[in-house]
């Protein structure tokens, strides 16, 4: 488990799905409760990795494309 997902996950609201996620892990389970739904996973290790896609699915959106504008002058001023 990448702790700087686990980190990422634990600081989300309570009652998020991330925030669920982090819970079962630091709580050594495998079953969770989201919206009404139980999932059971088959080990921690792949509750990790459902985390790590959580994880990479929310930053990838939140993060803004990176642009860089060139500006050009000609020499010396009239």
């Amino acid at each position: 488990m990448d702790p700087i997902v686990l980190a990422w996950a634990l600081t989300q609201p309570d009652g998020t799905r991330a925030a669920v996620l982090a819970a079962a892990i630091t709580g050594g389970t495998t079953r969770v409760t989201f919206d009404g739904r139980t999932v059971e996973y088959r080990s921690l290790d792949e509750l990790g990795r459902a985390l790590s896609v959580l994880h990479a699915a929310e930053n990838s959106a939140a993060r803004r494309p990176n642009v860089t504008f060139a500006s050009f002058s000609r020499g010396g001023t009239k």
